[in-house]
Formats: C-alpha cells, sequence, structure tokens
C-alpha cells in the first residue's frame, strides 16, 4: 500500500524534473580469470626416498611456488615400469593435464605411445631419447658432480676398495661409475670401485644387502646409483663413509655421508612450464650441466680435509668455466685400450650411448 499511495500523491503533484547527475563511466568489465594449467606428475616412487623421487617432488614445490596460480599440478606415485605407466600417463592427460613430466626411463616408450594420440598435450620423459613433434626428453650432466665426488672418495679410502651399488647396466649408470672412477683414480691411481647391480631403482632392502656384501669384501667407502639412502645407512653401521646421490644425504644419515651429487628439477620444471605458458615449447633434448644449475655437488662433509676441499673447488671451477670436462682423454677401458686419446673429448652421443667401463672399475655390464 505504501508504494501505491506514493503513486498517487505523486500524480497530482505538478511535475517537478529530475536532478540530473553527472554522466559517470561503466565499470570496466571483469577480464575472465584464466584457468592454471594442469601439469602432471608421474613417479617411480614416493618422495619418502629422500631420494630420486623426493628431488623431483622438490622440483614440482619450487614450480609451484615460482609460477603460483598459473599452474596446478598433480602427482602419481609408486607407478611401475611398463604397461601401468601407459595406464597412468593416460590417465592423467584424460583427466585434463596439458603438462605431463614422467620421471623414470623406463616410461619412456609408454608415454611416446599416449604422446601419439593427444597432440595438443606436452610430454616431457625424464633420461629417455625418443622425442616426438609434443614429446622433449630431459636430464643433466649427473658425470660433472660424480666426477668431483669420486675425487672426495679417493681422498678419503684407505683400502683402495671402494664399493659402488648400481641399478640398471643402461649408458647413464654406466656413465656414473665411469665418471666417479676418473674421479677417484685422479687422486689415488691403484684405486679400484667394485660395481655390484641391483637391478632395481628403488628396493631398499636390495640396495643394502648390496651395500652390505660390499662392505664385507673390504670397501670402506660406499658408492650409489639408487634411489634411497640405505647403502649409505648401511656404511654408516659398519663405521664406514659413503657418497650419496639425488639428494643431499648428509642431512638424513649423517657426516659419514661424505657429499653426495644432487639434482635441481626444479630449474628444469619452471623453465619448462613458463615456455608452455609462453607458447614458446618446441620439442628437444636438454642436457643441462652444473653451469645451468641442474646438478651440482652437496655441501662436503666436516670429515673431509680442506686440502680436499680446495682440490674439488679447482675441479669444478674448470668445469664451470667450460675449460675443460670429464669425458676428455686420455681415457682407457678396462681392458688397457685407448678409447679417448690425449686432446680429444667424447661427443655427447658417444657418452649417451655408453657400454664399457673405464680403467680401475672392478665388474662386468650384463647383457640386457
Amino acid at each position: 500500500m505504501v508504494v501505491v499511495l506514493s503513486l498517487v500523491l505523486a500524480a497530482c503533484k505538478q511535475a517537478t524534473p529530475a536532478p540530473t547527475e553527472e554522466p559517470t563511466e561503466a565499470p570496466p568489465a571483469e577480464e575472465p580469470v584464466a584457468e592454471p594449467l594442469k601439469v602432471a606428475f608421474i613417479y617411480i616412487g614416493q618422495p619418502g626416498d629422500l631420494g630420486w623421487t623426493y628431488e623431483h617432488d622438490r622440483g614440482r614445490k619450487m614450480l609451484e611456488e615460482e609460477l603460483g596460480d598459473q599452474v596446478e599440478t598433480t602427482v602419481v606415485m609408486d607407478v611401475p615400469e611398463g604397461p601401468d605407466a601407459e595406464k597412468a600417463i593416460r590417465d592423467v592427460v584424460q583427466q585434463g593435464a596439458k603438462v605431463v613430466f614422467a620421471t623414470s626411463f623406463g616410461y619412456m616408450d609408454p608415454m611416446l605411445t599416449v604422446a601419439q594420440e593427444f597432440p595438443d598435450v606436452y610430454f616431457e620423459h625424464c633420461s629417455g631419447y625418443k622425442t616426438a613433434d609434443n614429446m622433449a626428453t630431459y636430464f643433466g650432466r649427473m658425470y660433472q658432480p660424480r666426477y668431483l665426488s669420486g675425487l672426495v672418495a679417493g681422498s678419503m679410502t684407505e683400502d683402495n676398495f671402494i664399493g659402488y651399488v648400481a641399478a640398471h647396466p643402461i649408458p647413464e649408470v654406466i656413465r656414473g661409475i665411469n665418471a666417479f672412477t676418473l674421479g677417484v683414480r685422479q687422486v689415488s691411481p691403484d684405486a679400484e670401485v667394485h660395481v655390484v647391480w641391483t637391478n632395481t631403482w628403488y628396493d631398499p632392502v636390495q640396495e643394502r644387502e648390496a651395500a652390505e656384501a660390499l662392505l664385507d669384501e673390504g670397501a670402506d667407502i660406499i658408492a650409489q646409483h639408487q634411489d634411497t639412502t640405505e647403502p649409505q645407512k648401511a656404511a654408516q653401521e659398519r663405521g664406514k663413509l659413503s657418497i650419496g646421490y639425488d639428494s643431499d644425504m648428509r642431512q638424513f644419515v649423517g657426516d659419514t655421508v661424505l657429499t653426495s651429487p644432487v639434482w635441481n628439477w626444479g630449474v628444469y620444471y619452471v623453465k619448462t612450464v613458463q615456455d608452455v605458458l609462453n607458447g614458446t615449447w618446441v620439442t628437444h633434448q636438454y642436457w643441462g650441466g652444473m653451469a645451468d644449475g641442474v646438478v651440482a655437488l652437496a655441501e662436503l662433509s666436516p670429515l673431509v680435509p680442506d686440502d680436499v676441499k680446495q682440490l674439488v673447488d679447482q675441479e669444478e671451477e674448470k668445469i664451470l668455466s667450460g675449460e675443460w670436462d670429464v669425458f676428455c682423454g686420455p681415457i682407457y677401458d678396462q681392458d688397457g685400450e685407448l678409447r679417448v686419446p690425449e686432446g680429444e673429448c667424447m661427443s655427447d652421443a658417444d657418452m649417451l650411448s655408453m657400454d664399457w667401463f673405464v680403467q680401475g672399475v672392478v665388474g662386468t655390464i650384463p647383457t640386457q
């Protein structure tokens, strides 16, 4: 009623012009909020391994920190290599992932299969060699800090017997063993690096057993290419020293871990996803080194003498400056055959297909 009455009274009164208001500009239309880019990571283990997967997950977190609301990440853990990997990769794409990082060598063929089905998705495979228009590979020159860690081990061994727990007999692992041994023999020409294969990336029990077998045989330092800290723990429990891998394992085990060649995957993940966001991504085979920041040598243990630290610093500077690299001759193989003449260096192609051991390695390379 009040509303109706007001209308009647208004009709009886002489109409007066309504006050005019200054014209105002319409508020700008809000731009639609861009959906975050969905980025998926396929892990062979869990971050709790404190090694390989731990470092990939640190890289994922760095990606989130650096790019914020521009990205949304998902993780699939404990994915075995083989058919299960293909399903896991396809599942994350069907759930909306536009970038997929597959973080184990055995994911290569499954990822390539899925990449061919989804040409508008960006696929990134760690440590492999097969590519497509929408699938790239990435890895780091881990052999560089491996060599430096070998200098440390060679300087600290008392018995010239160093054990090496190795995963699979593929070029990546062989290259690491060789680089480490070259470092060892640079300072201890009579030292030997004894290799035991586990044929697994991640198996804490088997890794420990392999380390214990080497310790039983007389190793006073244990190095490794595995995903957990079990070899380091086994060495510590025997009163021996070790060289870690993947992450700075000294923070998890203690000062008996003299140092660790470590990964910094976040450097690569941020750059790659930024390229996707910018529309500048193209397929590639990335193999960054210490100068790029994707691989490094962890801080040395207080047990390492100052003169050894100085030696490592000097050799690291040569690598960082490009003055020298690890696989430059003369290099001899196990049988004493000259493989790399003095004044020459191995090509990337030769390093990436390495299938022989350098002088000083005790062990054989199984045929797969």
